[in-house]
């Protein structure tokens, strides 16, 4: 079992109680968004393990399911999966560090640019 069968068991729980993701989002004041993130097993998208502990239970309960059996279900298979490893999570820092870098870099490219045509140091665009 991962993630991804995890969410599936949750969201067939659900349905077979006749609720929506809408249901539990509101019940448990979940985000949508992190409703849907859990039960189609995208980790990637959720908060830190302790909040996703903590939505496992309130939704297990929602639905009639015991939330430490729901809990105890999670973690079996996040122990499943291998941790990523060190060179991974530099990687990953690198790509958002480059990320932050070329939004920096286009914002200051812009302002020069609108610093420059409001001094009049260069055309107004568009003839304007």
């Amino acid at each position: 079992m991962d993630h991804v069968d995890f969410g599936r068991y949750l969201s067939q729980q659900r349905e077979l109680r006749g609720m929506s993701r809408e249901d539990i989002s509101r019940v448990t004041k979940i985000p949508p968004s992190l409703v849907a993130a859990l039960e189609e097993g995208q980790v990637e998208r959720l908060p830190a393990r302790v909040f996703i502990l903590s939505y496992i239970r309130a939704y297990a309960h929602v639905i009639g399911l015991a939330p430490e059996e729901a809990v105890l279900r999670y973690e079996e298979v996040d122990k499943a999966t291998p941790a990523p490893t060190p060179a991974a999570l530099e990687q990953e820092r690198r790509r958002r560090a480059y990320g932050v870098l070329t939004v920096v870099l286009l914002v200051l490219v812009l302002g020069v640019y609108a610093f420059l045509v409001a001094t009049g140091k260069l055309a107004r665009p568009f003839g304007g």
